[in-house]
């Protein structure tokens, strides 16, 4: 199943949090237990109710203007991955949520709340899952280490107005972004070099406590040094470097202090991770490039034994199929990859919109009949079980998958637009437009959300138990609104 919002891009969100992030130079710690700076001031500053709710409201103007990968598929590996580093990491204060974005610079970023977003192009660049997975636990480290907050707490010393402007800064970013970023440049022109000098702490306790969290995890240490190899490597004499090292700055003293806090620890050989493969072969296949080309390349591949995994290069040669629309192939190629491995959720993905292009609604549905009684409310699973079902205009089916998967995933936007879509089909009016309310709601365009669920009530009939709960909710995103602009 694809999902990718498409929307006119504005400035993005992560600009001001990486502003605050930016860094120069960085100190090696010889003593890999030695104990991060917890930056218990920062309360002061910034609560965490605070941090979650900016957060929340952050996520909300990203997913509105950037190109969000909606792929249940890669949604679920990158939280996988992220979630199994956070495991391994002290003072988390939230449930982290972790975001891909259609583009190929590389790129990663983490604000309030734990929310951390990562560049498609910073995937298909990485050589292995160590090395994808030493990004994630640096910027874990700045979420964990409350880095944003403790910049505020230590420039409020002595520019108070620069931090309240900061704080402005980010906020008309969420809902007006030039003046929002206008504001950015104005109050952190003011304190520019108390600025540095505070952040080059920041990026060094994040490559320590980010290399303790990658070796805890069981990862390779030598992930980071070989990701900030490559990256000098081919940017080095690049007029224009990525987004990440005007964000992230690789001096070569912060790339020899990698490598030798990496030799602190045992070397780890790892065989190489089919998921993450497969998560490189399904962005390469489905957002680079166009199927012909797709195919060609992977072709060459695999008849070269140029791949870490051949299933995964497999895998590609026939995503590339599908999106060149020659359906009999890829289902060729993807049939045999899941006849050796029914339960990959890759396999199962790509086998579903095969199967739907070609109108083969019940072999589609019965598979995922079987996955969802083993794997129940699996987004993967119950997404592409409710989107076939709608397909073949099973509506209720389809409504009651969606319904009680958002019991427990309330924000999950791909299943609140399904839901939406099933609703527009059973031509349910007063459902449809309450459901396009939590659409609007998770962009954070709250006018267009109670407009919506005004619609929804006058649909409905008088005194009813649907019509008490959409004026609850109106409530809720009136108070929810006012309540980011109060903070």
């Amino acid at each position: 199943m694809k999902k990718s919002l498409r929307s006119s891009v504005i400035t993005i969100v992560s600009f001001s949090i990486s502003f605050l992030f930016a860094a120069s130079a960085h100190s090696l710690s010889t003593d890999k237990n030695q104990l991060p700076e917890i930056g218990t001031s920062a309360v002061s500053t910034l609560s965490l109710d605070k941090e979650r709710i900016y957060g929340q409201a952050m996520m909300r103007s990203v997913r509105a203007s950037q190109p969000i990968i909606h792929d249940p598929v890669l949604i679920e590996y990158i939280n996988d991955l992220g979630n199994e580093l956070v495991k391994n990491a002290d003072g988390v204060n939230y449930q982290f949520q972790f975001f891909l974005l259609n583009n190929k610079e590389l790129n990663a970023f983490a604000f309030f709340g734990g929310h951390i977003g990562t560049h498609s192009g910073l995937i298909t660049m990485a050589e292995n899952e160590s090395e994808l997975a030493s990004v994630l636990s640096h910027e874990i480290a700045h979420v964990t280490q409350r880095h944003l907050a403790r910049k505020m707490e230590a420039q409020s010393r002595t520019t108070p107005l620069t931090i309240a402007g900061m704080v402005t800064g980010v906020l008309l970013t969420l809902i007006n972004p030039q003046a929002g970023l206008a504001t950015l440049t104005t109050t952190m022109a003011a304190g520019q070099q108390a600025g540095i000098n505070y952040t080059r702490s920041n990026e060094s306790e994040a490559d320590r406590v980010g290399m303790n969290i990658l070796v805890n995890s069981g990862f390779d240490p030598n992930g980071a040094p070989e990701f900030f190899r490559k990256m000098s490597a081919k940017y080095r004499y690049t007029s224009k470097p990525p987004a990440m090292l005007l964000t992230h700055p690789l001096p070569e003293s912060r790339i020899t202090d990698s490598r030798n806090r990496a030799q602190l620890y045992p070397n780890k050989l790892l065989a190489p991770s089919l998921n993450f493969e497969l998560a490189k072969a399904r962005l390469r296949a489905r957002y680079e490039g166009n199927g012909k080309d797709n195919i060609s390349i992977f072709t060459d591949e695999i008849r070269r034994g140029k791949y870490n995994i051949k299933q995964a290069a497999l895998y590609g040669q026939g995503l590339s199929y599908f999106e060149d629309k020659q359906f009999e192939k890829a289902e060729e190629i993807i049939s045999n990859l899941l006849s050796s491995n029914p339960k990959n959720l890759f396999y199962v993905d790509a086998m579903t919109d095969i199967l739907i292009e070609q109108k083969k609604f019940e072999p589609a549905l019965e598979m995922l009949k079987k996955l969802n009684l083993i794997m129940p409310n699996n987004q993967v699973v119950t997404l592409n079980y409710a989107n076939t079902a709608q397909k073949a205009e099973q509506y209720n089916l389809a409504s009651t998958l969606l319904q009680d998967y958002l019991i427990v995933n309330r924000e999950d936007f791909v299943a609140n637009d399904l839901l939406t879509q099933v609703y527009r089909k059973q031509k349910k009016t007063a459902q449809m437009h309450a459901q396009q309310a939590e659409v609007y709601a998770l962009l954070g365009a709250y006018p267009k959300a109670i407009d919506e669920l005004h619609t929804a009530y006058n649909a409905t009939a008088k005194n009813t138990l649907m019509q008490k709960r959409i004026k609850a909710r109106i409530l809720q995103f009136q108070e929810q609104e006012d309540q980011l602009k109060r903070l």
